[in-house]
Protein backbone atom coordinates (compact mmCIF):
# COMPACT_ATOMS: atom_id res chain seq x y z
CA UNK A 1 0.00 0.00 0.00
CA UNK A 2 3.39 2.46 -0.28
CA UNK A 3 3.21 2.95 -3.76
CA UNK A 4 -0.62 4.64 -3.70
CA UNK A 5 0.31 6.11 -0.49
CA UNK A 6 3.01 8.19 -1.98
CA UNK A 7 2.36 8.34 -5.49
CA UNK A 8 -1.00 9.02 -5.42
CA UNK A 9 -0.45 11.82 -2.34
CA UNK A 10 0.04 14.81 -4.72
CA UNK A 11 -2.83 16.43 -3.97
CA UNK A 12 -5.49 15.38 -1.70
CA UNK A 13 -8.23 15.21 -4.23
CA UNK A 14 -6.13 12.69 -6.00
CA UNK A 15 -5.63 10.92 -2.46
CA UNK A 16 -9.29 10.94 -1.60
CA UNK A 17 -10.35 10.01 -5.71
CA UNK A 18 -7.79 6.54 -4.73
CA UNK A 19 -9.22 6.08 -1.65
CA UNK A 20 -12.83 6.01 -2.82
CA UNK A 21 -11.94 4.11 -5.84
CA UNK A 22 -9.99 1.36 -3.48
CA UNK A 23 -12.93 1.69 -0.65
CA UNK A 24 -15.67 0.34 -3.37
CA UNK A 25 -13.44 -2.38 -4.55
CA UNK A 26 -11.86 -3.77 -1.85
CA UNK A 27 -15.65 -4.07 -0.62
CA UNK A 28 -17.10 -5.68 -3.51
CA UNK A 29 -13.99 -7.65 -3.94
CA UNK A 30 -14.19 -9.06 0.06
CA UNK A 31 -18.27 -9.52 -0.45
CA UNK A 32 -17.51 -11.50 -4.15
CA UNK A 33 -14.61 -13.73 -2.89
CA UNK A 34 -16.45 -14.64 0.42
CA UNK A 35 -19.53 -15.88 -1.53
CA UNK A 36 -17.47 -17.83 -3.98
CA UNK A 37 -14.43 -18.84 -1.51
CA UNK A 38 -16.35 -21.98 -0.26
CA UNK A 39 -16.83 -23.34 -3.79
CA UNK A 40 -13.20 -22.76 -5.19
CA UNK A 41 -10.31 -25.59 -4.79
CA UNK A 42 -7.47 -24.43 -3.06
CA UNK A 43 -5.30 -24.54 -6.43
CA UNK A 44 -7.59 -22.11 -8.02
CA UNK A 45 -8.07 -19.58 -4.95
CA UNK A 46 -5.33 -17.60 -6.02
CA UNK A 47 -5.74 -17.64 -10.02
CA UNK A 48 -9.55 -16.20 -8.99
CA UNK A 49 -8.53 -13.65 -6.40
CA UNK A 50 -6.55 -12.13 -9.25
CA UNK A 51 -8.87 -12.41 -12.08
CA UNK A 52 -11.92 -10.84 -9.86
CA UNK A 53 -9.78 -7.62 -8.22
CA UNK A 54 -8.07 -6.94 -11.85
CA UNK A 55 -11.70 -6.88 -13.26
CA UNK A 56 -12.93 -4.85 -10.73
CA UNK A 57 -10.25 -2.53 -10.83
CA UNK A 58 -10.81 -2.10 -14.28
CA UNK A 59 -14.33 -1.44 -13.82
CA UNK A 60 -13.48 1.04 -11.38
CA UNK A 61 -11.09 2.79 -14.27
CA UNK A 62 -13.56 2.81 -16.70
CA UNK A 63 -15.68 4.80 -14.74
CA UNK A 64 -13.44 7.39 -13.44
CA UNK A 65 -12.56 8.09 -16.95
CA UNK A 66 -15.88 8.28 -17.70
CA UNK A 67 -16.59 10.37 -14.75
CA UNK A 68 -13.72 12.56 -15.28
CA UNK A 69 -11.22 12.10 -17.61
CA UNK A 70 -8.77 14.84 -16.34
CA UNK A 71 -9.08 13.49 -12.58
CA UNK A 72 -8.68 9.65 -14.04
CA UNK A 73 -5.11 11.08 -15.81
CA UNK A 74 -4.09 12.56 -12.63
CA UNK A 75 -4.26 8.67 -11.10
CA UNK A 76 -1.57 7.55 -13.31
CA UNK A 77 -1.19 3.86 -12.83
CA UNK A 78 -1.93 3.80 -8.86
CA UNK A 79 -5.16 2.84 -9.66
CA UNK A 80 -4.34 -0.54 -10.85
CA UNK A 81 -2.35 -1.08 -7.74
CA UNK A 82 -5.67 -1.60 -6.28
CA UNK A 83 -5.98 -5.18 -7.81
CA UNK A 84 -3.00 -6.04 -6.03
CA UNK A 85 -3.66 -5.43 -2.58
CA UNK A 86 -6.94 -6.57 -2.49
CA UNK A 87 -4.89 -9.89 -3.81
CA UNK A 88 -2.23 -9.33 -1.36
CA UNK A 89 -5.07 -8.36 1.52
CA UNK A 90 -7.16 -11.64 0.79
CA UNK A 91 -4.09 -13.72 1.11
CA UNK A 92 -2.85 -12.64 4.46
CA UNK A 93 -6.71 -13.13 5.88
CA UNK A 94 -7.61 -9.19 6.12
CA UNK A 95 -11.63 -10.55 4.50
CA UNK A 96 -11.84 -13.35 7.22
CA UNK A 97 -11.25 -11.09 10.28
CA UNK A 98 -13.88 -8.87 12.02
CA UNK A 99 -15.57 -6.52 10.10
CA UNK A 100 -14.75 -3.68 12.23
CA UNK A 101 -11.24 -3.85 12.37
CA UNK A 102 -10.99 -4.13 8.25
CA UNK A 103 -13.28 -1.09 8.34
CA UNK A 104 -11.14 0.93 11.15
CA UNK A 105 -7.53 -0.54 8.92
CA UNK A 106 -8.96 1.33 5.83
CA UNK A 107 -10.59 4.24 6.84
CA UNK A 108 -7.16 4.86 8.89
CA UNK A 109 -5.50 4.12 5.31
CA UNK A 110 -8.18 6.95 3.77
CA UNK A 111 -7.17 9.28 6.95
CA UNK A 112 -3.79 8.48 6.14
CA UNK A 113 -3.68 9.28 2.17
CA UNK A 114 -5.89 12.62 2.22
CA UNK A 115 -3.72 13.93 5.57
CA UNK A 116 -0.53 13.37 3.86
CA UNK A 117 -2.14 15.12 0.09
CA UNK A 118 -3.27 17.74 1.74
CA UNK A 119 -0.65 18.22 3.79
CA UNK A 120 1.71 18.17 0.31
CA UNK A 121 -0.15 19.94 -1.26
CA UNK A 122 -0.04 22.89 1.66
CA UNK A 123 3.28 22.38 1.42
CA UNK A 124 3.92 22.32 -2.40
CA UNK A 125 1.82 25.93 -2.54
CA UNK A 126 3.52 27.23 -0.01
CA UNK A 127 7.09 27.03 -2.17
CA UNK A 128 8.39 23.81 -1.24
CA UNK A 129 8.26 22.01 -4.74
CA UNK A 130 10.24 18.63 -3.07
CA UNK A 131 6.74 17.86 -1.46
CA UNK A 132 4.95 17.83 -4.49
CA UNK A 133 6.94 14.88 -5.34
CA UNK A 134 7.92 11.34 -4.50
CA UNK A 135 11.16 11.84 -2.41
CA UNK A 136 9.32 14.22 -0.73
CA UNK A 137 6.68 12.16 0.26
CA UNK A 138 8.82 9.94 1.73
CA UNK A 139 10.59 12.43 3.53
CA UNK A 140 7.28 13.78 4.73
CA UNK A 141 6.05 10.35 5.20
CA UNK A 142 8.95 9.27 7.69
CA UNK A 143 8.56 12.14 9.44
CA UNK A 144 4.85 11.59 10.07
CA UNK A 145 5.88 7.95 11.31
CA UNK A 146 8.77 9.83 13.68
CA UNK A 147 6.49 12.20 15.54
CA UNK A 148 3.49 9.46 15.61
CA UNK A 149 5.97 7.37 17.60
CA UNK A 150 7.52 10.14 19.76
CA UNK A 151 3.76 11.25 20.73
CA UNK A 152 2.75 7.62 21.09
CA UNK A 153 5.10 6.15 23.28
CA UNK A 154 4.55 5.95 26.59
CA UNK A 155 6.42 7.83 29.25
CA UNK A 156 8.78 5.63 31.31
CA UNK A 157 9.16 7.15 34.73
CA UNK A 158 12.53 7.11 36.39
Amino acid sequence: MLAPLIGATGSWMTALGVWLMFMVVIVVFGLSMNAVRSRLMPATHLATGVLLAATLTGCAEIAARAWSLQWHQHLGIYSGLIALQCVVLDHSGFFQSAWRDRLRLCVLFGALMVGLGLLRELLGTSGIRLATLAPGGFILLGLLIAAWQAFARPTSSH
